[in-house]
């Protein structure tokens, strides 16, 4: 539920910006202060989990949201709405985090991989349904029902929640590292803000120069405090477990591709063949079908033989699927599209869970709400970074091919009007300006080809680089793991 806010209001920004009027940039602070902030809480987090227990913190954030949810939906203008998506977002970066640690003591580790399987359909099918039921909503409905959706569907968790999972103590007497969440928060803001905004300040303009350097100093200021405090808010010691960091590495790779062609693709379909916001939408339905129908059977591949085979034949399906979708023109129909998404998915849902499970599989109980937090940090910062480097790219090319097209049209250009459709009457104008749409939309589907290019190349590196994931079936559940209706205390560290 979380998740999917993230991509479900895409569709519902140009509803907004004609209800609540507002520029294009100032509207799309719907979108970025729900990003911004979740980027901020995800780090502290873990710490919250610590002191409150998971369980009512899980709770909690479950209500908080509900409650965000509502106070969008009753936005009276956009200043309103804005405000409202902070308060949303900050149960919504907890959601995630506390899940994930809830997960990993609850369930035995050599069915560790099934149950991620599951948890990983909100990771990936949540933000391939957001514009298919966003654009829906927006077209047929009401835009204020993508908030209003949330709140029985909170309600009723918080209430399941309560009754089913087991009770996890909070850790008495640990303090708030506060110059460690100052940094790495400041670093993770100013990171997020300037991948952002970049296509629309520029990437090379003084404000995201200056965000970019501010980022990279707070976070190598919070390394440094994180090593010498006694309670850091993230120990970043669990970067020596060489398999975590490796995960964290193949799940950057993923979220680079995911959300680079969950941008492009409907971005192709609206702006280059004129389609509505729900047909794009359903274009990208059948891929995230296909992931919910592999990803738990990728689960259970992974409790018998390990991460390295379901990561490597996946990431190498993924590299195949997205090479296809560089051949793509103009006139491609949305049945072809569909097809190299689905193998896309198909290769994506292979491998997302045998990575995600076979990096946080190593990590000691102690250590599960830290490792939890930097893998979510991860999956949002290299989403906002992949996406940040593709548009960066794309603008590029795309404004040196229109430069080398223009110049090759002579400035009198009267093309046939018959060939362009507008018939034998139409005026030269009118046949002129035809034909410099029409070299722009093929610039724009060359522009994106070559970044299916990229992204094929990058999945072919992350399948190499999978070849080094361990094999084999996954450890025995360690003694102390929580059952459903057991008090969840912690094994103590290195009892694995």
């Amino acid at each position: 539920m979380s998740i999917l806010d993230i991509s479900i209001v895409n569709v519902a920004i140009p509803t907004v910006q004609n209800e609540f009027g507002g520029t294009t940039d100032e509207v799309q602070w719907v979108i970025t202060a729900y990003a911004l902030t979740e980027g901020v809480v995800v780090p502290v987090t873990a710490w919250l989990g610590d002191r409150l227990g998971l369980n009512r913190l899980y709770n909690l954030a479950l209500l908080a949201f509900a409650a965000g949810s509502v106070l969008c939906g009753l936005a009276w203008d956009l200043n309103s709405l804005v405000i409202f998506r902070v308060v949303q977002a900050v149960p919504g970066g907890i959601l995630p985090v506390v899940t994930l640690s809830i997960l990993y003591r609850i369930v035995p580790r050599d069915r560790f991989g099934v149950a991620m399987g599951l948890y990983g359909l909100g990771v990936v099918f949540a933000p391939a349904v957001g514009p298919t039921l966003g654009g829906y909503l927006v077209e047929y409905v009401d835009w204020r029902l993508i908030f209003f959706i949330n709140v029985p569907v909170g309600i009723l968790g918080a209430v399941a929640a309560a009754m089913v999972l087991p009770r996890f103590p909070g850790v008495a007497g640990r303090r708030f590292d506060v110059l460690g969440f100052l940094t790495v928060a400041g670093g993770l803001f100013a990171l997020l803000l300037a991948m952002s905004k970049g296509e629309s300040w520029g990437w090379s303009s003084y404000r995201v120069l200056g965000l970019v350097t501010v980022s990279v100093l707070s976070l190598a200021l919070f390394v440094v405090v994180e090593l010498e405090v006694a309670d850091p808010i993230l120990d970043i010691r669990v970067f020596r477990y060489r398999a975590f960091t490796h995960s964290l590495a193949l799940v950057a790779v993923l979220m680079f591709v995911m959300y680079g062609v969950l941008f492009y693709i409907p971005l192709f379909l609206q702006q280059v063949q004129g389609r509505g916001a729900f047909e794009a939408g359903l274009t990208l339905l059948p891929q995230a079908l296909v992931m919910a129908v592999v990803m738990p059977i990728s689960g259970r591949v992974y409790d018998r033989i390990g991460p390295r085979w379901p990561a490597a034949i996946g990431l190498t399906v993924t590299a195949a699927g997205t090479y296809a979708m560089r051949t793509m023109t103009i006139d491609t129909s949305r049945e072809q599209i569909i097809w190299w998404m689905v193998v896309q998915g198909v290769g994506l849902g292979i491998a997302m869970m045998p990575i995600f499970t076979g990096g946080i599989a190593v990590i000691p109980m102690s250590r599960v709400n830290t490792a939890s937090a930097f893998n979510n940090v991860v999956q949002r910062v290299s989403g906002a970074l992949g996406l940040a480097v593709l548009t960066a790219i794309f603008t590029i090319q795309r404004a040196q091919q229109s430069a080398g097209r223009a110049a090759l049209l002579p400035a009198n250009t009267t093309p046939s009007t018959t060939t362009l459709h507008l018939g034998p009457t139409a005026p030269d104008g009118a046949a002129l300006y035809a034909t410099y749409r029409m070299t722009g939309l093929q610039v724009f589907v060359t522009a994106m080809d070559d970044l299916f290019l990229i992204v094929a190349a990058l999945s072919g590196l992350g399948a190499l680089s999978a070849l080094l994931l361990r094999s084999g079936p996954t450890p025995a559940t360690p003694a102390g793991f929580a059952k459903l209706g057991d008090d969840g205390a912690d094994t103590p560290p290195g009892s694995t």
